[in-house]
């Protein structure tokens, strides 16, 4: 169970990127680059282990590259696919798992924590609004304001809560290692422990952004659903009802979000956009520690292995990617 969550947990917070970025996964990092990815992992004996592979994204295979929010969407997709992948495989090379897992157990499992995602991000924050608003319940505009807040609250609170974990804290550290090395690269400068050190652990184009940038975007988009159905269905809202329709407009909100992140990353050298994406940095306090020498090293090997022997063709250029884990 623990480790059911452990996973769900790192790809609820962290998206792998669209060019250049990643995932801190447990004991690694997994980079991934156009074409490929690579996760590498350092193992209880002290080596770094590799996997590399070959990988096109389905917005390329499907030509959907250009269509904005149905990109997103598929793009999110992609990425919790290949960061359940390395997160299995990391979990074997670190050890963290040594029994044979068994299918049945795992999916329920992994039933089980999507419900609690759910309940947690949708049920709690619907229910305390609808205690707290008895009376302007109706009021969807105001209604999916008031939850977005406590979702948010919600949000923090839960990371605050699981940043002391031990495990934790060294996947942190790792997304820490990863953000530099990402930083390092789109430099410019050649890549290496010494180089890495001197960025930050907290990058604009982060999943801990998305996922605030997700937060505020539901407030807005549930809002007009919710008033359009009421308005065209005559649909009296309760919990369960209001759950079922937003799930089902979720692609629809991470699309949106992702084309969110996407315009405020390019756009940072404007000092309004910058302050836009201030509170998913200052999410980013939790989110990403500082590594040591080690895990930068572990980071650097994941990054390069991506890219095989085509790195040579990106070093000493400075790069934007268009998000990173």
């Amino acid at each position: 169970m623990k480790n059911i969550l452990f996973k769900y947990f790192i790809l609820l917070f962290q998206k792998t990127s669209i060019m250049v970025g990643g995932q801190a996964v447990i004991n690694g990092v997994m980079m991934r680059v156009p074409g490929a990815y690579a996760t590498a992992v350092r193992s209880k004996t002290g080596e770094i282990k590799v996997q590399y592979n070959r990988y096109i994204a389905k917005v390329e295979k499907y030509k959907v590259q250009n269509i904005p929010v149905i990109r997103g969407f598929i793009h999110l997709i992609d990425s919790m696919k290949i960061g359940y992948r390395t997160l299995d495989w990391s979990a074997e090379i670190s050890e963290e798992s040594t029994e044979k897992s068994n299918i049945f157990i795992e999916k329920l499992l992994s039933f089980i924590s999507i419900i609690f995602v759910i309940t947690l991000f949708m049920g709690i924050p619907y229910y305390l609004t609808e205690i707290g608003l008895a009376n302007v319940s109706n009021n969807n505009i105001v209604f999916n304001l008031v939850a977005g807040i406590f979702r948010l609250i919600i949000f923090i609170i839960y990371l605050i809560l699981l940043s002391q974990l031990k495990e934790i804290k060294k996947l942190f550290q790792y997304h820490g290692a990863e953000h530099k090395v990402v930083f390092n690269f789109e430099s410019g400068e050649k890549l290496s422990i010494e180089n890495a050190k001197t960025f930050s652990t907290k990058h604009p184009r982060c999943g801990t952004s998305f996922m605030f940038i997700i937060m505020i975007v539901t407030i807005i988009t549930y809002s007009f659903i919710d008033t359009f159905i009421a308005n065209t269905f005559k649909i009296n809202f309760n919990i369960f009802n209001r759950i079922v329709i937003h799930l089902l407009f979720l692609p629809m909100v991470a699309g949106f979000g992702y084309e969110t992140l996407k315009f405020l990353s390019k756009m940072q050298k404007y000092f309004l956009f910058r302050m836009l994406s201030q509170p998913g940095l200052w999410l980013q306090n939790i989110t990403t520690k500082e590594p040591n020498n080690e895990q930068l090293a572990v980071s650097i090997k994941a990054l390069e292995s991506a890219f095989q022997n085509n790195l040579s063709n990106y070093e000493g250029k400075k790069h934007i990617a268009d998000a990173i884990g």
